[in-house]
């Protein structure tokens, strides 16, 4: 075979003078962000580029989850739940990514960790910002978690903003209410600055909406959909955290973790946390 068959001409109308044009490059900043990994490990370990771009990665993906569960929250409060399913749908992709990751991150050895891990110091996935947004945005609040940024004012005001905020729970459970569900008022008003916990009054409300939704077109089909949706979500969630913990036992075992926490049995206890709790118990009602 000739070189000329085994090359792929480029056509006419493709640009290729960029000296006055916005390019891939400038749109996307990657100057600055392929620019943004600096291994710390001297002599520099090769695995240490995985470790960084993993996590530089996840925090990536984290960002565009805040922004969807942003938007979302703001569509249920304008009754407009398709919009807000939509928005849904994408985070549950984006999880699905980043479960997907640890994988990836799983190919690094204990021996090879080790090599490089006192480079990180006291640095942890502990001290993400964003995953604790995330956190807060689906109802489990935390605030003395807002002691760990108080050294950085912007991370710190971020999070003190969004434990203010009602969860996304919240926004579903004020929408069901204005859409003649009888949600009990303590929830429509509770503190939202705490994590949601479990309501047993809630639970009739959640299931007559699940009985009543035997089949599409049924009155309350959409905000069925919308519970199963949030399951999901949970779910999914879930199975990050498992993950992240399976990662962290494989290639740490059971040492303490960077930012000082216990490891993989701080990690085994976030598997406990919940955000829709009701929408669990109901399953245990429904046709009995």
């Amino acid at each position: 075979m000739s070189v000329e068959h085994n090359t792929r001409a480029i056509e006419d109308g493709v640009v290729t003078d960029l000296r006055e044009q916005m390019t891939y490059g400038s749109y996307l900043g990657l100057d600055t962000l392929l620019a943004s990994q600096h291994p710390r490990s001297r002599p520099e370990h090769h695995d240490e580029m995985l470790f960084i771009v993993q996590h530089q990665t996840t925090e990536l993906w984290l960002k565009l989850v805040i922004h969807e569960l942003d938007d979302a929250r703001r569509l249920l409060a304008a009754d407009d739940l398709g919009a807000a399913l939509k928005r849904i749908a994408r985070v549950k992709h984006i999880q699905e990514v980043l479960t997907q990751q640890w994988s990836v991150l799983a190919t690094l050895t204990p021996t090879e960790y080790a090599q490089f891990r006192g480079a990180l110091e006291g640095a942890s996935g502990f001290q993400s910002a964003q995953y604790r947004m995330v956190e807060f945005a689906l109802g489990n609040k935390h605030e003395r978690m807002l002691q760990v940024f108080e050294s950085s004012p912007d991370e710190h005001a971020a999070l003190a903003a969004e434990l203010e905020r009602p969860s996304l729970y919240d926004e579903f459970l004020r929408l069901l209410a204005r859409h003649g569900h009888d949600v009990p008022a303590e929830v429509l008003e509770r503190d939202v600055t705490k994590a949601h916990v479990y309501t047993e009054s809630l639970v009739p409300v959640l299931q007559r909406i699940y009985e009543g939704a035997a089949e599409p077109g049924a009155p309350d089909w959409r905000a069925y959909e919308t519970c199963e949706e949030l399951v999901d979500l949970e779910d999914n969630f879930q199975l990050w955290r498992f993950r992240h913990l399976r990662t962290v036992t494989r290639t740490i075992g059971r040492k303490t973790g960077t930012g000082g926490s216990s490891g993989v049995d701080f990690l085994a206890r976030a598997l406990d946390l919940t955000f829709f709790p009701e929408l669990y118990a109901i399953r245990t009602r429904i046709g009995t």
